[in-house]
């Protein structure tokens, strides 16, 4: 019995002490074998700002894809901003190249909206005066433009970047932790776009000074985050980076030789600030740290053109560091996983609802109706969100708005849009500046100063007043009131009066036989619709006084007229550009017949034409590096009417300028050129080579058109499209007659 006891109380002694070697804890491992299991670092990427140059980033994050290197913290600024803030909303590292490749970057960079883009109103002034040099004209003086490019290409690119509904998510809701600066353009200070939208954190980063307008966020005026933290180290390290990755594509002070003008002496000034904040942040860079500097020489700021080479610049940098990038890879199984989670995911259906309450509101002299209704949006419509926005960037073609905001929400069922537009300060009252010049380098020689003040939003349905004037050869100031018949119309009426002088010489056989000096004063009023964006139909009636008298040789007689007539015109305008366009059509026809009232000497030589009919068509297209057009024009005039002619650069080159007359003009071309080359995006922009083949003829209205003389002429030439309008430098020469050298600029038709 004793022995049992003695057996039991061993029993419940070692229950005891393996209950209590059981709750008793772990020793701790060692320290050494602690730090060989330790948690992941987290890894910031920080890539600058740089331009075009900035492209080089995407090459870096395809290696990173590539090697499997997480990104926990993504930190951006101007185009680095962009990249990153894409990346960091769930965009793939394939989403982000297709971006760079297929975005009209020479749209994104213009001064304007693509010419499609215009209103049909905006357009005819390209006809009238080519030139793109425009300033606000007010009490206090000149006022210019806030940057060289406009706001609508841009901001749309930054759209199409982003994944779906990632455009108004605050930074600090992305799939990844993203952050980006801007600078305080009244202060000077660093701005820390900590929780703004995402597309207005990209934009606000990305506003170059004198390329892209500032930005208004939280009541700043904010422009590009380069000029006081292009490469933003310290802000990574604040959100918590363990090691960073930082990517520097800045553009490099430039040397000496390239310092000879003004403006290369501003962009060093500029780069020199970015290059010391730039160099300050380097320093703080730790040894665990990782510094990428690809190699972009050949690339600028500004060079969209050059994209493979940038991407291809920053793919090869990284690789050349994949020893200690390879230091931070994951096993295949945790990046998938990782990278599942960042990507976002595909995007639902854009249903279309119909629109409950649509508000548009303006910050000028605009009338919000107008706005509603060109934006062609009303309550009961059915519309997508993709619908929406496109409706409400379609204002960018006026001309006047600096910024167009889009609000829209859901509920119910139904959806409801707020539109606000924030109108330029100087554009409601533009004046445009623009020369015109012809010569043979012989004894053809014209040129023409003019001007053009568009005064706009004059009354609540939107009345507009053009004054245009110009001096030169031909001289005249004239006035139009476009009067829209209601807020936002197609319909309207235009008053306007016209005065005006020039010289014409009369040729017979190809000589200089007389020259006459003309006057005209005319009073107008039409009435006319527009046709979309794209067209207009006008009727009106015109009343004339014509006056010539003979220059050259003295004794010709003078003569004078005074009529009136009516005219029905169709007009028809989508080209891309006027310079040199590569897409869409033009289309004018006019059919025009006097009416009572001409005075007893209307019938002399050089009066209004009795009756006449002119047709001129265009047809642009493009293959590859090539452009050209197909152009066509036939005009038809009663005899007693002032003679039609052909004759000059492009109209039968080789010849003089108006050397071929007659009552009846057919006259045809094809038009051929190749880019060679592009302009800074400040001065203009495409450089071409090219040809021109030309047929045509000039003959009376009794004489059938085959036995007319009908002519041929080739040309071949340099063509630069400048902020003044297209400039060719060319020879041409008429089959079987004359030869000679060129400088044009101006419209070619």
């Amino acid at each position: 019995m004793k022995r049992l006891r003695v057996l039991a109380a061993a029993c419940a002694l070692g229950l005891h002490a393996g209950a209590a070697l059981a709750q008793a804890p772990t020793p701790a491992p060692p320290a050494e074998a602690a730090a060989a299991v330790p948690a992941r670092p987290r890894v910031a990427l920080v890539l600058s700002g740089g331009g075009a140059r900035g492209f080089a980033h995407i090459g870096v994050l395809r290696v990173l894809r590539d090697m499997r290197v997480p990104v926990d913290i993504v930190v951006g600024t101007s185009m680095g901003s962009v990249i990153g803030g894409a990346y960091a909303a769930g965009s793939s590292v394939s989403d982000l190249e297709k971006m760079a490749r297929h975005t009209d970057w020479d749209r994104v960079v213009a001064d304007r909206p693509a010419r499609e883009d215009l209103q049909y109103r905006r357009r005819d002034e390209d006809v009238l005066l080519p030139s793109r040099l425009e300033f606000g004209l007010h009490r206090d003086g000149i006022s210019l433009p806030p940057a060289a490019a406009g706001n609508a290409a841009l901001e749309l690119a930054l759209a199409r970047l982003l994944p779906a509904g990632t455009r108004d998510r605050p930074v600090n809701q992305l799939s990844l932790p993203f952050r980006s600066v801007a600078s305080d353009l009244v202060t000077g200070d660093l701005v820390d776009l900590v929780d703004t939208p995402l597309f207005l954190t990209m934009r606000a980063s990305l506003a170059v000074p004198g390329v892209f307008a500032p930005v208004r966020v939280n009541q700043r005026l904010v422009v590009d985050g380069g000029l006081v933290r292009n490469l933003p180290i310290d802000l990574a390290r604040k959100m918590g980076a363990d090691i960073i990755i930082a990517v520097n594509v800045g553009t490099p002070l430039a040397p000496e030789k390239n310092l000879g003008s003004a403006l290369g002496v501003a962009q060093q000034m500029i780069n020199i600030l970015t290059e010391q904040n730039v160099q300050r942040s380097i320093k703080e860079l730790g040894p665990n740290d990782i510094l990428i500097s690809p190699e972009l020489s050949g690339t600028s700021f500004l060079d969209f053109r050059n994209i493979d080479n940038a991407i291809q610049g920053g793919e090869s940098a990284a690789r050349e560091l994949s020893q200690r990038l390879a230091a931070l890879a994951l096993p295949a199984s945790d990046y998938a996983l990782f990278e599942n989670n960042r990507l976002a995911t595909p995007p639902l259906s854009d249903t279309a609802l119909p629109l409950a309450e649509v508000k548009v509101e303006s910050s000028g002299r605009i009338n919000p109706k107008i706005l509603q209704v060109q934006a062609g949006l009303a309550l009961g419509q059915t519309r997508t969100r993709e619908q929406l926005r496109r409706a409400a960037n379609s204002l960018y073609g006026r001309g006047d708005l600096e910024r167009v905001e889009t609000d829209i929400d859901d509920e119910g069922g139904q959806r409801s849009v707020a539109i606000r537009a924030t109108e330029a300060d100087w554009a409601n009252s533009r004046l445009r500046v623009g020369l015109e010049l012809a010569s043979d380098f012989d004894d053809a020689n014209r040129f023409a100063l003019k001007v053009m003040h568009v005064r706009s939003s004059m009354n609540p349905w939107g009345g507009e007043l053009r004054t245009t004037a110009q001096i030169g050869d031909e001289r005249g100031i004239g006035m139009q009131l476009h009067q829209p018949l209601g807020p936002g119309s197609p319909w309207y009426v235009a008053p306007s009066i016209q005065l005006g002088s020039t010289s014409l010489d009369v040729f017979s056989e190809g000589r200089r036989q007389v020259r006459y000096a003309y006057s005209q004063r005319s009073a107008r009023l039409m009435v006319g619709r527009e046709l979309g964006s794209w067209g207009d139909v006008q009727l009106g009636i015109v009343r004339q006084r014509l006056g010539a008298r003979a220059v050259i040789p003295e004794d010709v007689a003078g003569q004078h007229a005074t009529n009136s007539y009516q005219y029905l015109r169709y007009r028809v305008d989508t080209l891309d550009s006027l310079g040199f366009p590569s897409r869409g059509n033009l289309l004018d026809a006019q059919l025009a017949a006097t009416g009572v009232g001409a005075d007893a000497n209307a019938d002399a030589g050089g009066a209004a034409p009795l009756a006449q009919f002119s047709l001129l068509g265009m047809s642009a297209f493009r293959s590859r590096d090539w452009a050209g057009h197909v152009y066509g024009e036939y005009a038809i005039s009663s005899s007693g009417a002032a003679p039609l002619s052909l004759g000059g650069f492009l109209r039968l080159s080789g010849s003089l300028p108006e050397s071929f007359e007659g009552n009846r003009i057919a006259f045809g071309r094809l038009v051929m050129a190749r880019r060679i080359g592009a302009l800074p995006v400040t001065l203009g922009g495409t450089v071409r080579a090219g040809f021109s083949l030309e047929a045509g003829g000039a003959f009376d209205r009794k004489t059938p058109q085959r036995d007319a003389a009908f002519k041929q002429a080739v040309s071949g030439f340099l063509s630069v499209d400048t902020r003044f309008g297209p400039v060719y430098v060319g020879a041409g020469k008429t089959i079987h007659g004359a030869g000679t050298a060129y400088l044009f600029l101006g419209p070619i038709w």
